[in-house]
């Protein structure tokens, strides 16, 4: 199979046919074998009825309907593990993203032997203040931390190699950093393709700014897990060993002092440097407690289940 599409949805009944319809098309008109996933990600309106409709017409479409809102990194790992195409294509369902966009996309995996392909909405439709402005500077700072220079890490429309999907673990709501979890993962030949932006057609955006905030949240957390995700001791040990020399070393002076060079002077207690040394050992022990329990956690972690899945149409 050439191409799977991958699209997670919520609440998108007004758009899913004609997202289907020209899908369809462009795989026809491009002679790709392909098939279609939607993940309905707990809708509430008539979405999954549309898909289970497009299903029926149309034995590429595939579906898979979640119990309850799990979130879009969760359903696009369901979409992942059940894509087999060749080359896997992610989008929106709100008809932003523009499916012509794909044979180029495919060719650039294909042909130009690229692992990633990340669109980049250069020119743009949504609210100046309210979004783009904050995606520049949450793209800038997702470069910074990163490394990987895309300009728009939060495009939905993305094509990868089947490789990359399958070795990779997309959780919370790192959907944001693909780029970053592949680029972990050892696939580094990540392009970027300028795609054409569309102004959103029915329904209503599901952008708040709690977005952003959760995205620098979760650029912190990913910082974190690619530098020391299999060595929290050496964070935490560094850390803990700096904070504890800096207590040992005050109170050594202080020993030092009572004992020899003014054992008349006041309490130790009553000295500031007392409590300096006090705090950073504690804190150093701390630190030291955090990496060994990182440790500890890292080789007894178990895979959990994320998500649930309610209904799937047209797997085999």
């Amino acid at each position: 199979m050439n191409i799977s599409v991958v699209i997670p949805l919520l609440n998108e009944q007004d758009s899913l046919t004609e997202l289907h319809d020209w899908i369809a098309k462009v795989m026809q008109s491009n002679h790709f074998s392909y098939e279609i996933i939607f993940i309905d990600d707990g809708s509430t309106d008539n979405s999954w009825q549309i898909i289970t409709q497009l299903a029926s017409q149309n034995q590429h479409v595939k579906g898979i309907r979640f119990f309850k809102n799990f979130g879009k990194s969760q359903a696009l790992h369901a979409g992942f593990e059940k894509a087999n195409g060749d080359v896997v294509i992610t989008m929106d369902a709100d008809l932003q993203d523009n499916p012509d966009e794909i044979p180029e996309l495919y060719n650039m995996i294909t042909n130009d032997g690229f692992d990633l392909v990340s669109g980049w909405k250069k020119k743009r439709y949504d609210s100046v203040i309210a979004k783009n402005l904050p995606s520049k500077l949450f793209n800038w700072a997702a470069r910074k931390t990163s490394g990987v220079k895309l300009h728009d890490f939060n495009c939905g429309l993305k094509a990868y190699q089947l490789d990359v999907i399958k070795n990779i673990d997309v959780n919370g709501e790192m959907h944001r950093y693909i780029p970053v979890l592949s680029k972990n993962a050892g696939f580094s030949k990540i392009g970027e393709k300028v795609v054409q932006h569309q102004a959103r057609k029915y329904g209503e955006t599901k952008f708040g700014m709690n977005r952003f905030i959760h995205g620098f949240l979760d650029l912190i957390t990913i910082w974190f897990l690619s530098r020391f995700g299999k060595r929290p001791m050496h964070l935490f040990g560094a850390l803990g060993f700096i904070m504890f020399t800096i207590g040992l070393g005050f109170s050594f002076y202080l020993g030092i002092d009572k004992l020899f060079l003014n054992p008349t002077g006041r309490l130790i207690t009553q000295r500031p440097q007392f409590y300096i040394a006090l705090a950073t050992m504690i804190i150093g022990t701390q630190f030291f407690v955090a990496g060994f329990l990182g440790e500890i956690v890292l080789r007894t972690k178990q895979d959990r289940k994320r998500y649930s899945i309610k209904n799937e149409l047209n797997f085999n």
